[in-house]
């Protein structure tokens, strides 16, 4: 029943793709990032209804007044930063060991169980850039763009995914498809939600 719970999070992700579109832009990502008063304090009353949201609004400007001076580190500089290597590191064997958790689905897709591992550590290695490649492309396009592409692959994906396991018997070549999948739904898992 591995397939129903797989299909479970498409469902979910698709709802919250239908209604990403219709919620705003988070209020300190327009003020601190975009540096859009006006649109902050718009998204702010479209988020909480109408009311005075001065005190919020002079809150975030205090923000934005104490990391105007703070360097944003870029994730390269973050690896170098000797102080946050056990908390990478955590994040790393976490990430690993996840990935057995994903066996069962190549199982099904009738791999030859030698190469499982491999293909496993793969996905862990997608995993990794695509986080990488999120947080350095994360403040250029906004959340919400990536929200919703993410999870736009991600649907497609699963759909693919689905229909590449159930055919995987008759044609052998989908099974390879299958891992391909499992791969870029990963990514695009890592570059949005």
């Amino acid at each position: 029943m591995w397939n129903v719970l797989l299909s479970f999070s498409g469902l979910v992700a698709l709802i919250q793709l239908l209604f990403l579109p219709f919620f705003p832009e988070s209020p300190p990502y327009l003020l601190l990032q975009k540096e859009d008063k006006a649109g902050c304090l718009k998204a702010m009353k479209q988020l909480w209804g109408e009311g005075n949201y001065q005190t919020e609004f002079d809150d975030l400007m205090k923000e934005k007044a104490i990391t105007k001076g703070t360097k944003i580190m870029n994730v390269l500089e973050v690896l170098r930063e000797r102080s946050v290597h056990p908390q990478l590191c955590t994040m790393l064997l976490l990430l690993l060991s996840l990935q057995l958790c994903g066996l069962k689905i190549f199982e099904t897709a009738n791999l030859q169980e030698s190469i499982i591992p491999y293909v496993s550590l793969g996905v862990s290695i997608c995993e990794l850039i695509s986080i990488i490649f999120c947080s350095s492309i994360i403040d250029r396009f906004g959340r919400r763009k990536l929200l919703c592409a993410g999870y736009s692959l991600m649907a497609l994906m699963l759909v693919l995914l689905e229909t590449s396991l159930l055919l995987s018997d008759q044609f052998l070549w989908l099974r390879y498809c299958s891992v391909i999948l499992i791969f870029l739904f990963i990514i695009a898992y890592g570059l949005g939600p």
